[in-house]
């Protein structure tokens, strides 16, 4: 197997030379690294990670805790993690993470605190005080992406706002019966995403004056999936006496499932009910779904550079290390709400 030395005495360069030249670190001249790149490559030389992270004391890995990987939220902001991790030179150890458990705690308490990864990123959870605890006591930095983690950076959406422009557009459009399917927790999590569109839903409903319509208080718990808002929707819309003109979903795949449910009751759309949902699904538009969009895959690689600025790959800028400025978003109207029927 190739060595070290065999790679600096082909470029004509010292070990260290070769070293600094194929690991980005230290300075070497532009045409030296080339020379030395070329060398590697010519005798086959592929760098240990091991032997790097002893003399560097890093892995080049960051550990990624998410919920879900097979909905279209998560997938979209894993590949947006992926792309740039590996851009930065960084590899991914990915753990599809539990709700509370010994399966949870093992992930914390094993696999991230004590294997070797450089940072942990989570994205679409919410961590305990003591999750957080276990990673930065042990001097790895930890950023969380859309949920929560006491103490740690964070990049969201405004996900109050964004549940506020979503039920504004359905008071504009002049609906004064309002429900929301929210998402499942959401009243016992005030802080979690599901809790903060949900509590955005009830705020602009009562500075509007009005109050939830529907049974079961105008709000329905939901799993935020596209079989749960069918579900939620059938519960919602069962009662012909006491339906709404219009619906705010906690996300997209929970309004795709309320169209489907109104399909199955002959509630015509959008005439007799109109639907509005939170994400930007990639089939939002075959829907033809009204939406407030936000855009996971650029979620994943500003998080990236976040991560890469918290351990020092790349300069600060000044920036600060909290930087609470929501991730963009922006509402999209397409054929699913319109007018109020009179």
């Amino acid at each position: 197997m190739p060595a070290i030395g065999d790679v600096a005495r082909l470029a004509g360069v010292s070990k260290a030379t070769a070293s600094r030249a194929l690991s980005g670190r230290g300075y070497v001249a532009e045409d030296t690294r080339r020379r030395v790149q070329a060398a590697a490559a010519r005798i086959g030389y592929i760098a240990s990670p091991d032997a790097a992270s002893l003399v560097t004391g890093r892995t080049k890995n960051v550990g990624v805790v998410i919920p879900f990987v097979n909905r279209w939220f998560f997938g979209e902001v894993l590949e947006g993690i992926e792309r740039a991790l590996l851009s930065a030179g960084y590899d991914l150890t990915l753990y599809n993470l539990a709700q509370a458990g010994p399966e949870r705690d093992r992930v914390f308490d094993f696999f991230l605190a004590r294997k070797r990864v450089d940072a942990v990123m989570a994205v679409g959870v919410d961590l305990t005080e003591r999750e957080v605890e276990v990673i930065t006591r042990r001097a790895k930095p930890i950023l969380a992406l859309g949920g929560t983690a006491p103490g740690a950076p964070r990049l969201a959406i405004d996900d109050r706002a964004a549940a506020s422009l979503a039920t504004e557009h359905l008071l504009k459009l002049g609906h004064t019966r309002i429900a929301h399917l929210a998402g499942a927790g959401s009243g016992a999590a005030a802080r979690s995403v599901q809790g903060l569109r949900r509590s955005g839903f009830l705020e602009s409903m009562d500075a509007a004056g009005l109050a939830p319509a529907g049974n079961s208080g105008g709000v329905v718990e939901a799993e935020m999936s596209l079989p749960g808002g069918y579900a939620a929707a059938l519960q919602l819309l069962g009662h012909p006496g006491d339906r709404p003109t219009a619906i705010f979903a906690a996300s997209d795949e929970v309004a795709f499932g309320a169209m489907r449910a109104a399909e199955r009751l002959g509630i015509a759309m959008p005439s007799q009910l109109s639907i509005v949902g939170i994400d930007g699904h990639e089939y939002a538009e075959l829907f033809g779904l009204t939406t407030v969009e936000q855009y996971p895959g650029e979620q994943g690689r500003i998080a990236v550079a976040r991560v890469m600025r918290l351990l020092g790959e790349v300069s600060d800028d000044g920036a600060p290390e909290h930087d609470d400025t929501p991730l963009k978003t922006r509402l999209v109207v397409r054929s699913s709400t319109t007018s109020a029927p009179r």
